[in-house]
């Protein structure tokens, strides 16, 4: 899947995850303090990470390419907040 949030400075940026577990961290329309979406979206692209290791055998290398980028980002705004502005896919609709 792929995210894409806005930064403090409105700059924006598109990340990938082998997993909807995203959707479980992460909320689209949604902000959060640039640490807390650092922190959140780390932990989602490990668990995403060991969802391929677990049915491959391999990590998944691009996981953890987004989860260095978001922390390279990060690093430079002090504060602020980050958008989440897309979540593709969306969450299966439940039925009812």
């Amino acid at each position: 899947m792929r995210f894409a949030v806005r930064w403090p400075d409105g700059a924006e940026s598109s990340h990938y995850s082998p997993s909807l577990v995203m959707h479980d961290y992460l909320s689209t329309g949604e902000s959060y303090g640039v640490a807390d979406f650092v922190a959140r979206s780390s932990e989602a692209l490990d668990a995403a990470g060991e969802r391929v290791r677990a049915a491959y055998g391999f990590a998944c290398t691009s996981a953890m390419a987004s989860r260095d980028e978001i922390a390279r980002t990060a690093a430079a705004y002090g504060a602020g907040e980050v958008t989440v502005l897309r979540m593709e896919p969306p969450l299966p609709a439940v039925a009812s």
